[in-house]
């Protein structure tokens, strides 16, 4: 299971980090150039994982991947300015609402993934 998600979420982030620099307000997430590099990143990280690494790195990916996903979600759901659209600015990152409860979906995901496939 931690493969099949690391093969379809790696090709998302891929997806979404090239769109972001072609339409940077794609959905209403506000996607800079340093956010488009890090879901570029990330999408070749989980698919080196998916692809190349073994089951037991997939799955210890997912759930460090997961754990990660699911805390920036929930620091930016309590930091973020509630009188802006919860924004929360971390260096070159602008996360607001949206962009909070997707890291929250793609973290439940990861860590899902994670803990539901077997140790080989």
């Amino acid at each position: 299971m931690a493969k099949t998600v690391c093969k379809i979420l790696g090709i998302l982030f891929l997806i979404g980090g090239v769109a972001g620099f072609v339409a940077p307000r794609l959905l209403g997430f506000h996607l800079t150039p340093a956010h488009n590099l890090v879901h570029i990143v990330s999408g070749v990280v989980a698919l080196y994982f998916a692809f190349s690494g073994s089951m037991a790195q997939a799955k210890g990916f997912c759930l460090v991947f997961g754990i990660v996903y699911l805390g920036l979600g929930l620091l930016g759901l309590t930091m973020g300015d509630p009188a802006m659209n919860r924004m929360w600015h971390i260096g070159p990152l602008d996360l607001a609402m949206q962009d909070h409860g997707l890291h929250l979906v793609l973290g439940a995901a990861f860590l899902g993934s994670g803990l539901f496939t077997k140790s080989p």
